[in-house]
Formats: C-alpha cells, structure tokens, sequence
C-alpha cells in the first residue's frame, strides 16, 4: 500500500459515518463510480475465492478481475499454479498488474464452465510444505509457471518439480506435469519421432563429446545440417550449417569433415551469420568461448552438453531443410484438438522466423485447406503414437500445446503429398496470445484483463472453453493411463500379420501375472511390453513374441512372427521398442 493510500485509509478509519455521508455527497457521479469499482474490486479479492480453503498460503494476488464464480458442487477441484518473481519489474515478464500471468483467467473459466472449480494461487518457495499439503486437495493441478521464474524469485525448480511428481503419484492430475515438460520439450524428442511420418529417420542425439565430435564431422560431410542445442529458447543455440566449400560426399558416411574445413554458420536467434573451422565450433559447443574456440559474435556461451544427459546436455543433428525459407507452421492445440494454425515467414533474406527478427505471421482456422494433407496425417496417425514414443505413455497430451513444422519436401512436390517435419514440441508454459493486452510493459504499466479486446477475450475463452471439456473427460477416466487410442480412420489391414496374431501380439499375457479372471484395472501399454520383454533389454526380440503368441493359443512359424515384427520395425532391427510395440497396437 502506497503511503496516498495509507493516508486514505487512516483518515476513513478517523471518520464518523456522519462525516463519510457528508464527504460523499459532494464527489461526482464519476468520483462515486471509482469509489463503487474499488470496493468491487477488493470484494472480489479474498484469498484465492472457490470451495478450498488457501488460507494456509500466502495471497499474493490483488484482485480476481474477470474469474467466473466457481460451482457450488464442482464436479472436480482444481487449481492454477503460477509465480510472481519479487524483485523483477511486475512479477515478471508475463504478469498482468494484479499479479496473475496475463492468460491465466481464460484457463480458469474453462474449468469452471465445465462444472470444475479453478482456484488461482501462486507458489512462494518459503511455503514449499504447506503449498503442497494444500495441493492435495485438488483433484487437478494447472501449473503455469514460465520456465526460470522459479529460480528467479530464489526458489528451487528440481524441488518444485519433485513436489508435482509427488502429486502424481497420489493420483492428482498435473498439466503438464514435470516429466512431459522435460520430455516433449528437449530437443531430443525429434529423435524419438524420427521414425513416424513427422520425421526425419537420420535425426541424431549427441550426449557426450566423442558422440558429437564423431557423428557430427559424418553428417556435415554428407549434406547442410541444423544442431540444435537443448536449454535454448527463442532460437539461440540452434545452427544452420553448411560446408563453406560446397565439397559434399555423395553418400552417407563416405568420408568425414577434417578439422580445418570452413563452416558458414547462421544462428536463429537472429539470423546473424558466422564462420568457424569445424575445430572451433566443436570446440564452442562443447566447452565455450576458448583459445582454441575463437571469437564469436553469438550472444550465447556455448557449452551445450555441460553437465551431461542427466542435466540437460545433449545436441541433436537434423538434417537443413532449404524451403524453411518459405515459413514454418505453428499448430495450436487443445489436447488432442487443433484450435489454430500459425504461418511464420522468415525476414527476407533470413532462415528462422523467431519473434522478434521481422519475421511475418499468417493465421488460419484448424480446417485450413491447403494444410490437410498435414493436419489429417498428424491427427489421425502420429498424435497416437506420440506420448509412448516419449517414453510418457501414461500421460495424457498436454491441456494447451504446440508443435513447429518445417517443410522438408523439394520443391514442385504437389501440396497433397508434402512432407512436413517436427521443428520442435511445446507445452511449458504455452502463451495464450489473444490476453497479451494483459501484461505489464514500461508503457502499459497497469495492463489487465479488461485491457483485452471483447474480440480477443471471446476466442482465448473459445480455447479455455475447449480445455475445460478436454480436462473433464481426462479426469473422468480412471485410471488416466492408457494405450494411445488408434486413429480415427481405420488403416488398411496389415497384410503380414494375420488379425489374429496381431491381436494376441497386443494382449496381455497370462505368464506376466495378468490372469484372465483377474478384475483390476486394465494393465497399461507399458506394463504388458514389460511383461513380454523377459530378458529387460528394453526390447522385444522375435522368441519373446513367438513365446506370448504360444502362451495365447496363437502359435505361429518364425517367419510369421517375424513378419509380425516387421509389420511395425521402425529401424529394422527386428525387434520391437516402446514406440514400435505402441505403433502395432495402433493398428490393432
């Protein structure tokens, strides 16, 4: 409270009622109208308004500006979890002047509209035990909290994270929880997607210098190449590579790049341009600005893999798709359902279309035409088959979400066979852009809700509208965890494996401690891999398959089971990983 306001206030609680009816029969009706919003406005501002009582933390939000009531019998409780950094200018860089994140209220009243309770709270690292013993009241948590926020208001995000993986453990759903920010989020998820029709199959992951020094000098010897570092954001980190001389193998892996080669690189961040030796960049990335490094005008440090895959440190190699010049496209989603499609043309003259770098945005509708091939590819096939192949199978997709792609067909290829390629998958913290009216700058220092257009406001609640029904019919199925649905269109029947087989491949097996009688929940598509792979090699070989199909009365040659296999071998190994194994179920 400013010292005006505290001098208001003393001279209030000085008054007689007497003189307070004489002083307000003299304002105007307009100085009587602030009077009658401000007590609006404080009315509206206990602590944290909904049927869980958070008085056990601390209320750091001024006001509740445009949150709907919430259910007097919510069919499910929730909360929104967000932070406000003390110290930096608003709260932070995406605060509205009442301290909630500038979209937050959207989010809310989906979930309420949707018959949910959603309370607002924030986290204060200094009530980390009670912020989380009150957490175990909701049935769900929505954690908005902008990566580094954490951290900068003094707190510990591994501590933070952990108290949400807590959660999950009892049950509680968590969007998006720790792990599928971690896992969708690192560059090395283009990886593990590599194989699937967003894909490209010669994506590489480096984790340790040896691995990048020696696959990198192959790849770059064979064809220009984007490296991408892991902890980057708006582009910094990521290279666009090319061999100054031109000088390319004709095939893959005939020879590797010397020392001495000249690279020609650009950085996306800003689209400046650089060159180095190969020495020098492998030099910057691994250990930063050295000697033997050189002088780089990057306003990175390099260091990429520093600390190792546990920390983070990790660079993934894809292949430069030359037509990126033309645009990348952003989807939009709400669950599984595309809400919006976003066009990001590269400055003239440049290759990354980060904000910020001129870079032109085109929006479309969801049922944009010309992108159908992609759209109806990505929904129906790979959005299946995309949290197994992360590891994250008991995970549903993330509430509010988005992924980059580029295009990676040459040119003249007919816009109903393009392919498009995975740039990059986003679900921390996700900005709603319709609220940016919403938060603090220097020029709009007071911003809020009101501040967005009636335009604006109706679509972000056209979005929240969506995550409300989308986080109802997560929360009513239990348990959350399941197999990826298959696609909506039914695939062709897969000619080398017999129905039969391929459902008795799919089941779960009677040996692994699944009897039939047995009443319980139905055993998740992890559990029945890990059942069928008896050896733990994270693998399922052609013996382990061909045992389970015997066990289920469907006993089949070696060559059939192998073509079972082969029906879903993604690298031609002839076994089945996690996301081959998710990848015949599907076409089950």
């Amino acid at each position: 409270m400013g010292s005006g306001a505290s001098q208001v206030a003393a001279e209030v609680q000085a008054a007689s009622p007497a003189d307070l009816t004489a002083a307000l029969s003299t304002l105007s009706a307009d100085d009587l109208a602030k009077i009658e919003a401000a007590i609006a406005v404080s009315s509206a501002a206990g602590a944290c308004p909904g049927p869980v009582d958070c008085s056990c933390i601390t209320t750091v939000a001024k006001d509740y500006r445009g949150l709907l009531d919430q259910p007097a019998e919510p069919k499910h409780k929730g909360a929104l979890c967000q932070i406000y950094v003390r110290g930096a200018p608003y709260g932070g860089s995406d605060k509205s002047s009442n301290g909630h994140r500038y979209d937050s209220i959207p989010f809310a009243n989906g979930m309420i509209l949707s018959g949910m309770s959603c309370q607002l709270i924030h986290y204060v690292y200094e009530e980390h035990d009670k912020f989380f013993q009150l957490c175990k009241n909701f049935d769900f948590i929505i954690v908005r909290c902008n990566p580094g926020q954490i951290k900068a208001d003094g707190g510990d995000q591994v501590k933070f994270d952990n108290g949400m993986r807590g959660l999950r453990k009892l049950g509680i759903q968590v969007w998006p929880s720790p792990d599928v920010m971690e896992k969708m989020g690192a560059k090395d998820a283009l990886c593990k997607v590599a194989n699937m029709n967003i894909g490209l199959p010669d994506t590489l992951a480096y984790y340790t210098e040896a691995e990048f020094t020696a696959g990198f000098k192959k790849t770059m010897a064979f064809q220009p190449r984007v490296i991408k570092q892991n902890r980057g954001s708006s582009g910094e980190g990521i290279w666009i590579i090319k061999l100054q001389q031109g000088n390319y193998c004709a095939e893959y892996g005939e020879r590797s790049c010397e020392d001495s080669e000249v690279l020609v690189l650009m950085e996306a961040n800003d689209n400046h341009e650089e060159t180095h030796t190969v020495a020098e960049f492998i030099e910057f990335c691994v250990a930063g600005r050295t000697e033997k490094s050189g002088d780089w005008t990057s306003k990175g440090t390099g260091k990429y893999l520093e600390g190792g895959k546990e920390a983070g440190g990790q660079l993934v190699d894809q292949r430069f798709c030359p037509r990126i010049i033309e645009g990348e496209l952003r989807y939009n989603l709400v669950g599984d359902a595309l809400v919006g499609i976003i066009h990001k043309k590269p400055k003239e003259g440049g290759i990354s279309a980060v904000g910020g770098t001129g870079s032109v945005y085109t929006y479309f509708g969801p049922d944009e035409p010309k992108f159908m091939s992609l759209t109806d590819g990505f929904l129906k096939k790979d959005l299946p088959l995309i949290m197994p192949a992360l590891e994250l199978p008991e995970e549903p997709i993330p509430l509010w979400w988005t992924t980059d792609f580029i295009l990676s067909s040459p040119e003249g290829t007919p816009a109903d066979q393009e392919k498009w390629i995975v740039g990059e998958f986003n679900c921390s913290c996700v900005g709603i852009s319709r609220c940016l009216a919403a938060y603090c700058k220097d020029d709009t220092p007071s911003a809020n809700y009101d501040d967005i257009s009636a335009e604006d406001k109706a679509e972000a609640d056209r979005y929240g509208k969506l995550m409300g029904e989308k986080a109802l019919g997560i929360l009513a199925k239990a348990p959350v965890s399941e197999a990826p649905a298959p696609a909506t269109e039914a695939p062709a029947p897969v000619s080398e494996a017999p129905a039969p087989a391929a459902e008795a491949a799919a089941a779960t097996p009677r040996s692994a401690g699944y009897a039939e009688e047995e009443p319980k929940a139905t055993p998740t598509l992890e559990e029945i891999f890990n059942a069928i792979d008896t050896d733990k090699s994270g693998l399922i070989d052609a013996k382990e398959l061909g045992h389970v199909l015997k066990q289920l009365g469907c006993e089949k040659t070696e060559e059939e089971v192998a073509k079972i296999i082969s029906s879903s071998d993604l690298n031609g190994d002839q076994k089945l990983s996690l996301e081959e194994y998710a990848k015949l179920v599907a076409k089950v």
